[in-house]
């Protein structure tokens, strides 16, 4: 057998604890690069398969990145193989990897790929190495095809002296520098923030600097706080569907501004003092129902253009519970169009609010009685779809 390099360590027990007894008769060594270091700098395509293919890439991979931990896993993969074979176990290594953006399409890959590792090689077991908890997160990709009886995790062995700590810092530094999916946020940001800066100084608005600097801070903390960059992203991936939900969720967001706008031009000329304060605007009867009468009817419309917007692509989909949902909020929505009309009329002319609450009352009623339909046509929905006992 050939020497491997040293410089690594497992934090978990050793294959040779595995027995015969268990019953599997091939076993498969998988070593796993999910963010696909092997072909990005190696150049190498997976899958790969045998110990001198493997003991090549891994080589390729050292010399491409010394620093690479993925190419630590696969000697380690190698190594685990070798004890396997001398241990008397029909066994085999390979390489598996994912996509470099991580996620769900590299996890794709890494299933295709076993599937045709299991073409060649009809393993009934797998030991999976790895170099770190990303490349574990396939392990239910893996177990979808083979049982996983072991899994050994290669782990650098560091100097502990001040050298290697700055080298180590030094490379998550570049890290965070070179890698995109770090640097646009560490990087992106504050850059951001030095030019728009530098602009406020040049133009003579320092005193604008620190809202300016809040803005940007607050909007890039949205952005990524709601995967709003993930969401723009995927624009262009989008299905009809999608576009009829998206089309009605901006329709009715207009029509809302534009009932806003409304109720604005629907309060009566000299009813605001104008040394009135907020206070005394929230507060003045007349400039609220007369607001609100002016607003209900278009927002209503809105709101209801989003749910409307909801409904028809969960039709669509066949989604028929998320349907209900959305049929029961309408619902809802509608049964209470009359009582906020009838509390507009209480502000600005002062009629019975017993009517109000009347209005309510069946509105809660209707309510309770269309719940409790969708949750038993549901229920009973439900026991049917599982099989009857023998």
């Amino acid at each position: 057998m050939s020497s491997l390099p040293a410089g690594y360590k497992k934090d978990i027990p050793r294959v040779s604890r595995l027995s015969k007894a268990a019953g599997h008769s091939k076993i498969l060594v998988l070593c796993i690069d999910r963010d696909d270091d092997i072909g990005s700098k190696g150049g190498i395509e997976t899958p790969i398969v045998g110990r001198d293919s493997c003991i090549n890439a891994g080589t390729r991979l050292a010399i491409e990145d010394p620093e690479d931990a993925d190419a630590n896993a696969i000697f380690g993969a190698i190594k685990t193989y070798e004890e396997l074979v001398s241990k008397g176990y029909n066994t085999e290594v390979a390489i598996v990897a994912g996509k470099e953006n991580r996620g769900v399409e590299a996890d794709e890959k890494i299933s295709l790929e076993i599937q045709s590792i299991l073409d060649k090689y009809p393993a009934d077991a797998a030991v999976l190495v790895s170099d770190g908890e990303d490349d574990e997160r396939v392990l239910p990709v893996i177990q979808s095809w083979l049982p996983v009886i072991s899994v050994q995790r290669i782990i650098m062995r560091h100097s502990r002296s001040v050298e290697y700590s700055y080298a180590v810092l030094g490379r998550y530094i570049r890290m965070l520098a070179f890698d995109s999916q770090y640097s646009k946020f560490f990087l992106g940001v504050p850059g951001i923030l030095l030019f728009a800066g530098g602009l406020a100084v040049a133009f003579g608005v320092t005193k604008w600097l620190m809202a300016l600097i809040l803005g940007i801070l607050g909007g890039a903390f949205i952005i990524r706080a709601f995967d709003i960059d993930k969401a723009v992203g995927s624009l262009g991936r989008l299905t009809p569907v999608s576009f009829i939900k998206i089309f009605s969720i901006f329709a009715g967001v207009l029509i809302i501004l534009a009932s806003l706008a409304n109720g604005i031009s629907s309060i009566p000329q000299g009813t605001i003092r104008p040394d009135a304060s907020a206070i005394d605007i929230a507060t003045n009867r007349i400039v609220v129902g007369s607001f609100m009468h002016g607003t209900v009817t278009l927002l209503w419309i809105g709101i209801a253009t989003i749910l409307g917007g909801f409904l028809l692509s969960n039709w669509f989909k066949g989604r028929s519970i998320r349907m209900m949902s959305n049929i029961l909020s309408l619902a809802v929505l509608a049964l209470l169009y009359i009582p906020v009309q009838q509390f507009t009329s209480v502000l600005t002319e002062g009629t019975n609010p017993f009517t109000l609450i009347s209005s309510l009352l069946v509105g809660l009623a209707v309510s309770l009685v269309a719940a409790t339909f969708v949750f038993q046509y549901f229920r009973n929905k439900k026991g049917e779809s599982k099989p009857l006992a023998d």
